[in-house]
């Protein structure tokens, strides 16, 4: 039993030292210039500076039937625009914003 578990101990220890050798590499799972799902969702920066991201987002919420509010810009090569997807009630636009008596 001692000897299953000192290989055993052994094995990892090899395993985590050519793992911590290895460079990380960040090409292995490519990030899609555009993402999102129904709560919302990220839009490269480089693709916003050659598309309408405002339009982008405005259709992918409307797939779900919200509306976007943007949260925030990086603004330079490698960033992102985030924004959210929020439902909007029944009859707000009919509704006054405000009401003066």
């Amino acid at each position: 039993m001692r000897i299953i578990a000192a290989a055993g101990l052994l094995a990892s220890l090899v395993v985590s030292s050519l793992m911590a050798s290895q460079p990380a590499r960040a090409d292995l799972l490519p990030v899609p210039p555009f993402k999102g799902n129904d709560t919302g969702g990220i839009i490269a920066y480089s693709m916003a500076t050659q598309t309408d991201a405002r339009q982008v987002a405005v259709d992918h919420c409307a797939r779900y039937g919200k509306v976007v509010k943007f949260l925030a810009i990086q603004a330079y090569e490698g960033g992102y625009i985030s924004f959210a997807c929020r439902w909007v009630p029944y009859g707000a636009a009919d509704q006054p914003i405000r009401t003066l008596y």
